[in-house]
This record gives C-alpha cells, sequence and structure tokens, in this order.
C-alpha cells in the first residue's frame, strides 16, 4: 500500500485496538482500491476512506435471559451499523460464543461492498451476540430472542436497519425475534427482518440463496475459463445452512460434492454426499456429522481431522473467518485444487490467499461469492414491500441473474484495472466505487 494507505490504516488500527478481524478486513480492501484511488482524486478529497472505515453507529447492550432451570445469564448484544449510502443496512445476525464487538465491525464492514455489488438498495451492518444456541432447548432459545429483540426494536424498521441470520440464527431464531418485536410495536411489518418462514413473510429460495449462489458462482468463473463443474470433485466445510445447499446446487450441476465437515471432525462420501439424509441429521435432528455414516456405511467419519486434506478440484470454505491458513492452501494445491470459492466470510487467511495465487488457483473472495444470500433477502424485502410472493422457480432465477452480473462486473473490473482474473480486486474496486459515488453525492453524512 501507499504511504497515505498506510497512515490510513494505521489510524484505524489504533482507533479500534484489538478487533483484529476488522482490521484484516480493512487491510484486504485498501491494498485492492488504490488503483481507484488514483483514478478518482475526489475520493482522497472527500475522505471517502476514511468515512468508510468508521461505522455511523454502534450499539452494544445487555441482553439477560433465564434458562429451564431459573438461572439468569447475562450475554451481550451488538448492532453495527456500518453505511447507509446505498440504502437502509442490511447483514445478519450472528449467535456464537466468539461474538465481540471486532468480529461484528469485520462483519459489517465486509457487508457494505458485498451488499454494493449486488446492485441492490441496501446498506451494511451486522450484529449478533455471544449467545450460543447450541445445547439449548427451544424454550430458552425463545426467551433468549426476546430479551435480544426487546432492545433491538428500538434501532431496527424496513426504511432504516434490516437484519437477517448468520450463523447460529436460523429460521427458529428469526421466528422468535419477528415475534417480539411484534408483541412490543404492535405492528406487522414484515420487511423488518428477512428469512422468515414462508408462513408469515418469507421468500422461496432465501434458506438456499447463499450456497446456491456461491455455486453460480463458480460456474460463471469455471465458464469464463472454458470449463464447467460437471464431474469436477468438491470438498466444503461447514455442514450448516451455506454449506448443504452448496452441496445440494453442486450435485444438480454434475459436480460430485464428497466432503464436508463441522466442529467435531469431516465426513468423506467417495459417492457423493447424501444431501437429504445431511439434511435430516443438521436440519431435523441437530446431530453430528459422524450420525450419518450409520446410515451410509461405506462413508467416513474422520474425528478431528481438516476437510482440507481431501483431495479436490473445487474447495468451497463455508464455516468461519480464516477457516484456510497457509499449511491448508498448500495442501489444497498438492491435492489438485484449482478453483476456491469462498462461501464464509472472509474464511481464508491473507497468507493462503497469496499462496493460492502464486500457484494460478483462481480465488473468489466472500463478499462477492456468497453475495447470494443478501441478494435473496432484498428480494424477500421487495415481495414484503408489495404484499407479493414469487414462485421457487422465478426466485431462483432471479437469483441466478444477481451473481452472474455480479460476476460480470468483478471480471470487467479487474481486466479495467490492469489484473484480469484478480476477482478480489475486481469485486473491492467495484463495491467500493459504487459506495464511494454515493457518498459523494449525498455530501458529509
Amino acid at each position: 500500500m501507499s504511504e497515505k494507505l498506510e497512515s490510513i490504516f494505521d489510524r484505524v488500527v489504533a482507533r479500534n485496538p484489538g478487533e483484529v478481524e476488522f482490521h484484516q478486513a480493512v487491510r484486504e480492501v485498501l491494498e485492492s482500491v488504490e488503483p481507484a484511488l488514483a483514478r478518482h482524486p475526489e475520493y482522497a478529497e472527500a475522505k471517502i476512506v476514511e468515512r468508510i472505515c468508521e461505522p455511523e453507529r454502534q450499539i452494544i447492550f445487555r441482553v439477560p435471559w433465564e434458562d429451564d432451570r431459573g438461572v439468569v445469564h447475562i450475554n451481550r448484544g451488538f448492532r453495527v451499523e456500518f453505511n447507509s449510502a446505498l440504502g437502509p443496512y442490511k447483514g445478519g445476525l450472528r449467535f456464537h460464543p466468539s461474538v465481540y464487538l471486532g468480529i461484528v465491525k469485520f462483519l459489517g464492514f465486509e457487508q457494505i461492498f458485498k451488499n454494493a455489488l449486488t446492485g441492490m438498495p441496501i446498506g451494511g451492518g451486522k450484529g449478533g451476540s455471544d449467545f450460543d444456541p447450541k445445547g439449548r432447548s427451544d424454550r430458552e432459545v425463545m426467551r433468549f430472542c426476546q430479551s435480544f429483540m426487546t432492545e433491538l426494536h428500538r434501532h431496527i424498521g424496513e426504511t432504516t436497519d434490516v437484519p437477517a441470520g448468520d450463523i447460529g440464527v436460523g429460521g427458529r431464531e428469526i421466528g422468535f425475534l419477528f415475534g417480539q418485536y411484534r408483541r412490543i410495536t404492535n405492528r406487522y411489518d414484515a420487511g423488518v427482518l428477512t428469512g422468515k418462514g414462508l408462513a408469515y413473510g418469507g421468500a422461496q429460495v432465501r434458506r438456499e440463496a447463499t450456497g446456491y449462489g456461491c455455486v453460480f458462482f463458480a460456474q460463471e468463473m469455471l465458464r469464463a475459463a472454458g470449463d464447467s463443474l460437471d464431474g469436477k470433485r468438491i470438498v466444503v466445510s461447514g455442514s450448516g445452512n451455506v454449506a448443504i445447499y452448496a452441496i445440494e446446487k453442486v450435485q444438480q450441476l454434475g459436480g460430485v460434492a464428497v466432503a464436508c465437515s463441522d466442529s467435531s471432525g469431516y465426513l468423506l462420501d467417495e459417492k457423493g454426499i447424501d444431501v437429504e439424509l445431511l439434511k435430516r441429521i443438521k436440519e431435523v435432528e441437530r446431530g453430528r456429522l459422524g450420525d450419518y455414516v450409520q446410515s451410509r456405511p461405506h462413508a467416513t467419519f474422520v474425528a478431528g481431522g481438516s476437510v482440507w486434506e481431501v483431495p479436490c478440484d473445487v474447495a468451497v470454505p463455508c464455516a468461519t473467518q480464516n477457516e484456510i491458513s497457509a499449511e491448508d492452501a498448500v495442501t489444497l494445491v498438492k491435492g489438485g485444487c484449482v478453483l476456491v470459492v469462498e462461501g464464509a466470510n472472509m474464511p481464508t487467511t491473507p497468507e493462503a490467499v497469496r499462496l493460492f495465487g502464486e500457484a494460478g488457483v483462481r480465488f473468489a473472495p466472500g463478499k462477492a461469492a456468497n453475495a447470494g444470500g443478501v441478494a435473496a433477502s432484498a428480494l424477500e424485502m421487495q415481495q414484503n414491500a408489495s404484499r407479493d410472493s414469487w414462485t421457487f422457480l422465478q426466485s431462483e432465477q432471479k437469483l441466478q441473474e444477481i451473481m452472474s452480473d455480479i460476476h460480470a462486473r468483478c471480471y470487467a473490473t479487474a481486466e479495467e484495472y490492469g489484473m484480469p482474473g484478480n476477482y478480489v480486486a475486481g469485486a473491492n474496486i467495484d463495491g467500493f466505487r459504487r459506495v464511494a459515488e454515493a457518498m459523494l453525492a449525498q455530501g458529509l453524512i
């Protein structure tokens, strides 16, 4: 980076001490957008970079709740409303013990550019809590969600801030949150949350969208290189919502997903993962991947192992941030990997990204490749606003068109700036320019 950008980054670190994930996300963007700043000196004059790196609003609050034994617990809730230049803040809620302000800010910062890439009128935000829903009863989760929304409701609205789900926040949690919002406000504002159930304002394909969109993006990358998914061997990390539906779409498009993982280890099924069995274990029974081999004895479960040990053509990290280390990248390259498509947010360390580039592995950053989830959320908002409901086929077609358009813009922007095939630069520059132009047009806000 230039001395000027290094100085900006140093101030970000000094103003946000200890928030290493946020620092990493900011540096990754700043390292890419220097050519755009050189071409547009008005961005520097208006301090666009400095303003984008500072959230418009940061909300931290106490969340007291009672478990089934009558014991009171205190968690911490967060909502970072990062940038609204393009529209109301939009981004998920994450319930996980690792959540702290730095995680929420990294996710919110990424969301600014991801949302800009969709071309939809949505700004960037993120939220969550250090509450862990794993192992909690439905009633405990309900009481926590009700307490969380009791504070959050005053900060959100369909034209202000529209949360959705993320890690630890699925249909169950969104339902409890929406119910409490209605109770407090006495309003049926369906557009205040996305990821809702189909029975109360949800949209077709929203659950599948992040995983499906990620695979659509991979398909476009392969097509641009004169290749296809047909017959490709795919390894996916995670076994949550994103991973399950990435696996489903891979196999619909002719690829073979042979491995996935959870916190206990990884599953290898050389015949191709049985998606319906995986859904039953993870979505219905809330079980562990080790249960899979009871129904498919030819499959193997490796306790505590790394899924990146499995040779593959395409790697799709869908678990969490920084899960692919430099060592994992070396292993993947040796195993024949030619394409990495991020289904999670920033799951690849900077060192691993560099190693993939040196090895000629094509790499799609999460802000482009996993934008399908927030794109479908924006489509859900459209349907809520018009009191309309689209079919699964209509919704999937719109999602595919959006992902194809994101790919085309990232590809074209990288070429425009003399970095053909560099999807990281293409995504960061295109998203940054869109937000910067909106901020310039609206003055000092």
